[in-house]
């Protein structure tokens, strides 16, 4: 019993542990944390980030930024100085040093 089974036990279930179940372990196991996930990770989710998202940054975003942002810079903002200061500055002011300091 000691002789045979401990040599069982020694030969044949930890040359099963070391060789199938550890080649599982680094073989499948890793090749499956490495392949797919890695390969969900680098494909899937960086995809989706470089594209969406960034589709989404430099879309939407700088579509946002040039379009409405720029156009109330160059449009409200523009106008705004043009009409009203400006009117402002020549209207009042000019009639103020005109009406008042020529008194």
């Amino acid at each position: 019993m000691d002789g045979w089974m401990d040599g069982w036990m020694d030969g044949w279930m930890d040359g099963w542990m070391d060789g199938w179940m550890d080649g599982w372990m680094d073989g499948w196991m890793d090749g499956w944390m490495d392949g797919w996930m890695d390969g969900w990770m680098d494909g899937w989710m960086d995809g989706w980030m470089d594209g969406w998202m960034d589709g989404w940054m430099d879309g939407w975003m700088d579509g946002w930024m040039d379009g409405w942002m720029d156009g109330w810079m160059d449009g409200w903002m523009d106008g705004w100085m043009d009409g009203w200061m400006d009117g402002w500055m020549d209207g009042w002011m000019d009639g103020w040093m005109d009406g008042w300091m020529d008194r």
